[in-house]
Order: C-alpha cells, then sequence, then structure tokens
C-alpha cells in the first residue's frame, strides 16, 4: 500500500473504476482531472 502512495505503483484500472461506483463519482475525479464530482450520464 505504501507503494501507492509513494507512486512507486499506481492504481490498477479495474481498482479505479470500482472506487468511483462505490463512491459515485467520475474517475476523473478520483484522478483530479476535474473538480466536478457527478458520475457521467
Amino acid at each position: 500500500m505504501t507503494n501507492y502512495y509513494r507512486r512507486l505503483r499506481d492504481t490498477p484500472t479495474d481498482v479505479l473504476i470500482r472506487l468511483a461506483r462505490l463512491y459515485g463519482t467520475s474517475t476523473d475525479y478520483l484522478l483530479g482531472l476535474t473538480q466536478n464530482p457527478e458520475p457521467y450520464k
């Protein structure tokens, strides 16, 4: 887990998608690419 915080590893895409679904947001919001937390329709 610490390797993610140190940026030695990236979060796998499938995990990122599952997290976005769990929190009801978009992957772009989780990645910091948008300030809008609303998921895409």
